[in-house]
């Protein structure tokens, strides 16, 4: 079975009835809602919040029910995806350009649990640039503060445009080389005029279901 197949449907099996589920974008959260979506046709009562356009498109046309923040206060659990992951369970994500939804709805959820193949696993994250949504105006002003926090910032592109979210922004893919304190430039990003998010999150996994060749490893976060 493929890696990411593994994963997702492993992760799928922590939904119970009677939740509220976060759905994340990506290739391998993908086959968890999948999975998640025959459970439904067989009898699973959930409710869902998507993480962006194309998850919620695929969760419709599979018949799960979703529901906006204005009907929910609370996601019991979310799985998505992650680019990188550290031992902390510090995350990359954005890969996907969906990291301000994901962030939204990870923060929204009393459990996060990451789905991801093995390649994944790093001891230090920033092998993966870190990508920042930025508004568009002035686009080019906050581009140059990133980099005066120490990193090279390129605008991404999608068919010889700049790649447009699913809020309308744009997003920078930053590298800055080896990130030992991801909280510390999570913030520093932050604080930027101009940016909206970015795709760091710290201590972003409470469980992480990595699937290697040989099978399915459960990580916990600690502390």
């Amino acid at each position: 079975m493929d890696k990411k197949k593994r994963a997702g449907e492993k992760a799928s099996e922590f939904v119970q009835d009677g939740m509220v589920v976060g759905l994340g974008t990506g290739s391998t959260a993908y086959w968890a809602t999948l999975k998640i979506g025959e459970r439904v046709k067989n009898g699973l009562n959930i409710r869902a919040i998507p993480t962006s356009v194309s998850t919620a498109k695929l969760a419709a046309e599979l018949g799960i029910p979703l529901i906006g923040f204005g009907e929910a206060e609370t996601i019991d659990l979310t799985i998505d995806g992650a680019d990188e992951i550290d031992p902390g369970l510090n995350l990359i994500k954005g890969g996907g350009g969906a990291l301000l939804r994901e962030k939204i709805v990870a923060q929204a959820s009393r459990e996060v649990i990451i789905v991801a193949e093995d390649t994944k696993r790093v001891e230090v994250l920033g092998a993966f640039q870190v990508p920042v949504e930025i508004v568009p105006f002035g686009w080019e002003v906050t581009l140059r503060r990133v980099n005066r926090l120490g990193g090279t910032a390129v605008l991404r592109s999608a068919g010889g445009q700049p790649f447009e979210t699913d809020n309308g922004n744009w997003i920078l893919d930053c590298d800055f080389g080896r990130i030992p304190d991801p909280a510390t430039l999570h913030q520093a990003l932050k604080m930027t005029t101009g940016a909206v998010e970015t795709g760091i999150f710290p201590r972003g996994a409470d469980r992480v279901v990595i699937a290697t060749e040989a099978g399915v490893e459960l990580l916990r976060r600690e502390g």
